[in-house]
């Protein structure tokens, strides 16, 4: 195993850790306003992960985004659309918003439980089919046990066959590794996962698939992005932060938006380095900030 922690120079300190979450929490109110809540609209990656999604419900996503900075036209675009892979070829016919990227996961989502060469053909067929960004989850299996090279290998697998595709296509695609952070437990744990997946190749590292009984929370927030910091700084190289699972209230988006912004600093807080996951935050978002209740989405 590769000792992460000497070579970025990093270890958890939950003490420390709890103190900067609680500075943070009591200054929300200072920060929240009109501004800081469009900022965190336009961060969205606008998810629909069902087992009840059909092409139509798709499609009428999709409508919605395409009209909606008619209905709203002070209001910025959402960074994306994310959907299972066997609908990213219904996006990408149907979206006519400019600048909204196609987000698919993939990759055997949520468990990674299967054949490597299965994962990694969904990939292809997904970026063929129109994706620009593909969430994969770190292989658990593999890392819970013990084995981090096979995790990594894993993501470089995913990373390798991302940029083949993509070379085919002709446009760039970004890879997000999910570390599931409420399966990972401890913040050692989190802080390692994040810079196998990082050093592995990961474009972004997010917290969670929605799919556990713990999803994002402010302390693997506060890891993760003071592991991106460290990574940052002997690396020399930026990666992007992305929470999800478990966030839907305007207020949970700014406690997001606050770590993000004192641990990494105001430059990542844009789409190209700041993502959520969201499905029920969006007309959250919309009914705070037009003061009435917005479902639009």
């Amino acid at each position: 195993m590769t000792d992460f922690f000497k070579k970025y120079s990093y270890t958890p300190d939950i003490e420390a850790i709890n103190r900067g979450l609680s500075i943070l929490a009591g200054n929300l109110d200072n920060i929240v306003c009109e501004q800081v809540l469009k900022d965190c609209f336009s961060m969205m990656d606008l998810t629909s992960l069902k087992n009840n999604d059909t092409p139509t419900s798709i499609k009428k996503l999709v409508a919605k985004v395409n009209a909606f900075q008619k209905d709203y036209p002070e209001y910025p675009l959402p960074a994306s659309i994310c959907v299972y892979p066997n609908f990213a070829p219904v996006v990408k016919e149907n979206l006519t918003a400019e600048g909204v990227h196609i987000t698919v996961v993939a990759a055997c989502f949520p468990t990674s439980q299967s054949f490597l060469e299965v994962k990694l053909k969904e990939v292809e067929m997904a970026v063929l089919g129109g994706a620009d960004e593909v969430d994969i989850v770190l292989a658990l299996n593999s890392f819970l046990d013990g084995d981090w090279d096979k995790a990594s290998e894993e993501i470089k697998a995913v990373r390798e066959v991302i940029d083949q595709t993509s070379a085919k296509v002709g446009r760039p695609v970004h890879l997000k590794v999910i570390l599931e952070t409420g399966l990972l437990v401890t913040p050692e744990n989190i802080a390692n996962a994040s810079f196998l997946a990082m050093e592995a190749g990961a474009d972004f590292i997010k917290t969670s698939t929605g799919k556990v009984d713990v999803n994002a929370t402010p302390t693997a927030a506060y890891v993760m992005c003071e592991c991106i910091a460290a990574y940052m700084k002997v690396s020399g190289r930026k990666v992007g932060f992305k929470p999800a699972g478990g966030i839907s209230s305007a207020m949970d988006a700014v406690s997001y938006y606050s770590i993000v912004s004192s641990i990494l600093g105001k430059e990542w807080l844009s789409k190209n380095w700041f993502r959520f996951g969201v499905s029920r935050m969006a007309n959250n978002i919309l009914s705070e900030i037009e003061q009435k209740t917005v479902s639009y989405f």
